[in-house]
């Protein structure tokens, strides 16, 4: 072979070598994410403990739909308020006070002699619901390196899939004690675990993002050398971070907390975050709100939730008849979430966000429609048949399930805590739970009486349809954000006037630099 024909073959390239997890950032995720296994239990809980409640405290189908789905109306309360509190404390001590939160319901609910306390724990929990959602993922993000930042940020739905799992098992283990002790076992167990997960927590270190907000820039340094691959890094994600704050490149550590003060001063004169979010948003943010309302709409308008709360009323239509076997076959639904979702956990910062976005929502729109349609043809069919059919749709509704653990389930919450810029990140994450949240309770609500209206396999139907029309939405207005810094992510939706601002002040803190030395010479 001649010379010039060797040089035109290919060279293999071996592919980059992926930097190691970091075990430090690692350990906060983990942390941060375990409020999220108590969310998972408060609501997969009450599918098995309203079989029981209901013939104890003898209250009706309608009273039952409105305190399942209630909790995630309630959870809208507590979503706003971590809003709030995770500016205000910092994001650690939200995680704090939200397993305090959950303690307190778990222990209302487990207590409560009536209906009407019954509704009060039900509220408890429902806040601490809404902090669970929201602040898990907003603190992981912070923390997590641009290279694990969607194995990370999805910890806490793989937790909340596995508090899930622990409900269905809570509601098998206890479904033998008597009847007005069984469903109170099952809420009382849920007051344990927050007592060490509130302790645990403080273990943590506070996001960097929130110290530079404060002005802590020596702890925010180092908070960022533990949890970066590299020095190099470290000094680049904080550099990022100063840049949003709007602390001009050029000025140093010791100038910072009188930058942040001016920041501070003219934030407070202006019309503040949520005007710039719900009143008068620039184009960039309306597109992110666009993206991030849209998909955690999506997440739950598609009946999921459904599926969770209602799993032994949907396998008994399906011809699973006794109340322990249904309750059994329900802890098949925990468990292929729990199982699939490390799916999406190990392929996100591989494959990308989207990919996973789309398969999931393609398959799921195809398993919610063969579910209505085997429930739909088990009335006009003989016993016999109808039994296989059954079959059909509980191997349907598991791979339902499935499919939403492996993509959207988790990705969601990833997408929507890397989409907004610093300054909006709290706020918007809150009102993009609140949403997802109005859209559990209103789905778990409704249930029952769609149900009577248009059938199991009517409202099946319905959810297909949603699921459909998401996928389209996904295709066609949700951007790549894998392998991006969460400063350059915000750059995907347009250039921001905040960064012209920020442009502008380095451009004039450089030029003031240049005067002065000019005059010193």
């Amino acid at each position: 072979m001649s010379t010039d024909a060797a040089a035109a073959v290919p060279v293999a390239v071996a592919p980059a070598k992926r930097a190691p997890i970091n075990k430090y950032a690692f350990a906060c995720a983990l942390l941060a994410s375990m409020n999220s296994v108590l969310l998972g239990y408060d609501i997969s809980v009450m599918s098995g403990a309203q079989l029981f409640m209901k013939e104890d405290l003898k209250i009706t189908d309608t009273q039952i739909e409105i305190l399942a789905g209630v909790i995630n109306i309630y959870s809208l309360f507590g979503s706003l308020a971590a809003g709030f509190t995770s500016d205000w404390l910092g994001r650690r001590y939200t995680m704090v006070l939200a397993a305090a939160i959950f303690f307190t319901g778990a222990l209302l609910m487990g207590l409560a002699p009536d209906y009407a306390l019954l509704m009060a724990g039900r509220f408890v929990a429902g806040i601490g619901v809404g902090f669970a959602l929201m602040i898990a993922p907003v603190y992981t993000a912070e923390v997590a390196p641009t290279s694990a930042r969607g194995f990370l940020t999805s910890f806490p739905e793989v937790f909340n899939n596995f508090g899930i799992l622990l409900g269905y098992v809570s509601n098998f283990a206890f479904a033998r004690l008597p009847v007005h002790l069984s469903w109170r076992a099952m809420f009382l167990v849920g007051a344990v675990p927050p007592v060490f997960l509130g302790v645990a927590v403080l273990a943590m270190p506070e996001s960097p993002r929130w110290l530079v907000m404060r002005g802590r820039i020596d702890d925010a340094r180092r908070v960022l050398q533990r949890t970066s691959d590299s020095p190099a890094e470290a000094e680049e994600r904080l550099l990022d971070i100063k840049k949003v704050v709007g602390i001009p490149e050029g000025v140093s550590d010791a100038d910072d907390v009188a930058a942040i003060v001016r920041a501070s001063n003219k934030s407070s004169r202006s019309d503040g975050v949520w005007k710039e979010l719900l009143i008068n948003p620039s184009r960039p943010v309306r597109r992110m709100l666009v993206a991030g309302l849209g998909l955690m709409f999506i997440q739950q308008a598609t009946g999921v939730d459904c599926v969770v709360m209602y799993s032994p009323r949907v396998f008994e239509r399906a011809g699973i008849k006794s109340k322990t076997n249904s309750l059994g076959a329900s802890m098949a639904v925990g468990a292929c979430k729990t199982f699939f979702i490390p799916i999406s956990t190990l392929l996100l910062d591989r494959i990308g966000r989207r990919p996973l976005l789309l398969a999931s929502g393609g398959g799921m729109a195809i398993f919610l429609f063969t579910l209505a349609t085997s429930l739909h043809m088990m009335d006009r069919r003989p016993e016999g048949e109808a039994a296989a059919l059954g079959a059909v749709s509980i191997a349907a509704m598991l791979s339902f399930v499935a499919s939403f653990a492996s993509g959207l389930g988790p990705v969601a919450w990833v997408y929507c805590s890397e989409i907004y810029p610093l300054r909006l990140r709290a706020q918007a994450a809150a009102i993009g739970t609140g949403l997802n949240r109005i859209m559990s309770g209103a789905t778990t609500m409704s249930f029952l009486s769609l149900s009577d209206a248009i059938t199991i396999a009517g409202s099946f139907y319905l959810y297909a349809c949603v699921a459909a029309a998401g996928w389209v939405f996904m295709y066609f207005f949700l951007p790549e954000t894998m392998g991006k810094s969460l400063e350059d992510t915000v750059k995907l939706f347009g250039k921001d006037a905040d960064d012209e601002d920020a442009a502008a002040v380095a451009a004039r803190h450089e030029r003031r630099k240049s005067s002065t030395e000019l005059s010193a010479q």
